[in-house]
C-alpha cells in the first residue's frame, strides 16, 4: 500500500514530515507511517515538506508514495506550517523524517483526538528513550528547563516533554492559533498559544530512537530561539516579574544599609548591602523596561497598532507613568546628592550613613534616567516600529497562505516572494 492509496477528499489523518536532506531515512518513515495508518484502519496520507534538500530526498519520498510539496523559506517551523496548511486531513500528525520517532505508534497519538478527548496529543520521549538517543545536556537540562518555562507561560499545561516534535492535533485548532515561528521554537509556540487558547493538551509515551543521517539541531542556537520565543510570548514571566523581584530586593538592601550602616557581619568580614542594592535596582529597572516593550509589541501583533495604545479612560499611558516615575527618582537622587554635599562641607567625612545614602542617590539617578528616557523615547519610536511589526506579520501570513494554496492542489514549488 502506498502512502496515498487511501487518501480521499475527506482524509482523516495527514502525517506531515518536514525534510531536509533525509534521503537515507525518509522512505522508511513514509512506509512506517503508511503501515501504521493501515493497521489502525485510518484513512490518511503522508505529506513530505521538502525544505530545500540537495540530495535525492524528494525522489525517494515520491517513490514511496508520499505527496511532496516544497517550502523554500528555510526552517523547521516554516516547513511544518506549510505542511499543516496543505494537509488534506482534519487531523494532522507531525513527526520527523529521520526515524527518531516511532511512527508505528501513530494510532496512540491520534485516537484521543478522534475520540474528542484532546485537541493536541504530544508524544513524550523521555520515559522510554534509551540514553544513547539523546545527549545528557538535552535530557537533563535543556528539555526540563524549557518545559518548565513553557508550562508557566501557557497558563496550566502539565506536560513533561514540551520539546517533542511528535504530535497529533486538530488541524483547524492549530490554524486558528496563527503560529508564526520559522525554526525549532515552533514546538514551544504551539503549546504556549494552545494553553492560552484553552485547548486540551495531553501526552502519551512514544519513546525516541537514534536518528539516521546528520542532525540539524544546534544545541545552543536552537535553545536560545526557544527562550527568545518564550520571552516574546510571556514577557511578564521572563522580564516583568524578575524585574519587580530585583527592584524589591534592591529596595530591601537599601533599607538594610540605612539601618546597619557598618554593614552585616560575614564571619570576620563586614558586607555592605548597599553595593548589591544598586546593581539589583538598575538590572531590575532594565528588565521592567524590556518587559514593557515586549508587552506592547505582543499587543500590537495580536490586535494591531491601535490595540497597543488603547487604555481605559482616565488611566495614564505607560510611557507617561514611566516619565513621571523617572523624574521623581531623578529629583530624589539629585536632592540626596545635594544634601550629602552640604553635609560634607560642614561635617567632613563624619557623615552618618554616608555610604548607604550615596548608594541610594546613585541608584535613584540611574533608575530615574532609565524610566524617564523610556517615557520620552518610546512613544516616538513605538508607533512606527509596532506598525511595521504588524504589517510585516500580516504580509508574511498572506504570503504563506498564497503559497499553500498554490502547492496544495498542484504540488508545485513555492515561489520567492
Amino acid at each position: 500500500m502506498t502512502a496515498e492509496a487511501v487518501a480521499t477528499d475527506d482524509t482523516l489523518v495527514t502525517v506531515v514530515l518536514p525534510c531536509l536532506n533525509e534521503e537515507s531515512s525518509v522512505g522508511a518513515c513514509i512506509d512506517e507511517a503508511a503501515s501504521a495508518l493501515a493497521a489502525a484502519r485510518m484513512t490518511g496520507e503522508v505529506l513530505v515538506v521538502d525544505n530545500n534538500s540537495t540530495d535525492r530526498s524528494v525522489e525517494v519520498a515520491r517513490a514511496h508514495g508520499a505527496r511532496v510539496i516544497h517550502e523554500r523559506r528555510p526552517g523547521y517551523g516554516s516547513a511544518l506550517r506549510a505542511g499543516i496548511d496543505a494537509a488534506r486531513g482534519h487531523i494532522v500528525v507531525m513527526a520527523d523524517a529521520d526515524l527518531t520517532y516511532d511512527l508505528s505508534k501513530i494510532a496512540r497519538l491520534v485516537q484521543p483526538v478522534v475520540d474528542g478527548a484532546a485537541d493536541i496529543v504530544v508524544g513524550e520521549r523521555l520515559s522510554e528513550a534509551p540514553r544513547s538517543t539523546m545527549p545528557f545536556l538535552h535530557r537533563r537540562v535543556g528539555t526540563p528547563a524549557l518545559t518548565m518555562l513553557v508550562r508557566r507561560a501557557s497558563h496550566g499545561l502539565t506536560l513533561t516533554d514540551s520539546q517533542s516534535g511528535y504530535r497529533a492535533f486538530r488541524r483547524d485548532a492549530i490554524l486558528a492559533l496563527d503560529l508564526r515561528s520559522t525554526g525549532m521554537e515552533f514546538a514551544s509556540e504551539m503549546l504556549i498559544r494552545a494553553g492560552r487558547a484553552g485547548l486540551r493538551v495531553t501526552e502519551t509515551s512514544t519513546g525516541y530512537r537514534e536518528r539516521v543521517g546528520v542532525s540539524k539541531l544546534n544545541t545552543f542556537s536552537d535553545g536560545w530561539r526557544h527562550v527568545r520565543q518564550i520571552l516574546l510570548l510571556a514577557p511578564h514571566l521572563m522580564l516583568v516579574a524578575p524585574g519587580v523581584v530585583l527592584m524589591l530586593l534592591g529596595v530591601a538592601l537599601q533599607v538594610v544599609g540605612l539601618v546597619v550602616p557598618s554593614g552585616l557581619a560575614v564571619g570576620s568580614l563586614r558586607w555592605q548591602p548597599s553595593f548589591i542594592s544598586g546593581i539589583a535596582l538598575v538590572v531590575g529597572a532594565q528588565a521592567l523596561i524590556g518587559g514593557f516593550v515586549l508587552v506592547e509589541r505582543q499587543r500590537a501583533v495580536l490586535g494591531g497598532p491601535a490595540t497597543a495604545h488603547r487604555r481605559p479612560p482616565n488611566r495614564p499611558s505607560l510611557p507617561a507613568t514611566c516619565l513621571v516615575v523617572g523624574l521623581v527618582l531623578l529629583g530624589a537622587g539629585v536632592v540626596l546628592d545635594v544634601v550629602l554635599f552640604v553635609l560634607w562641607l560642614h561635617l567632613g567625612h563624619s557623615i552618618p550613613r554616608a555610604l548607604a545614602l550615596a548608594a541610594m542617590a546613585q541608584s535613584c539617578i540611574i533608575d530615574g534616567a532609565l524610566f524617564a528616557g523610556f517615557g520620552l523615547i518610546y512613544p516616538i519610536v513605538a508607533r512606527g516600529s509596532l506598525r511595521a511589526v504588524v504589517e510585516d506579520d500580516v504580509a508574511y501570513g498572506d504570503a504563506s497562505a498564497d503559497a499553500a494554496r498554490r502547492d496544495s492542489p498542484s504540488e508545485a514549488s513555492f515561489d520567492h516572494r
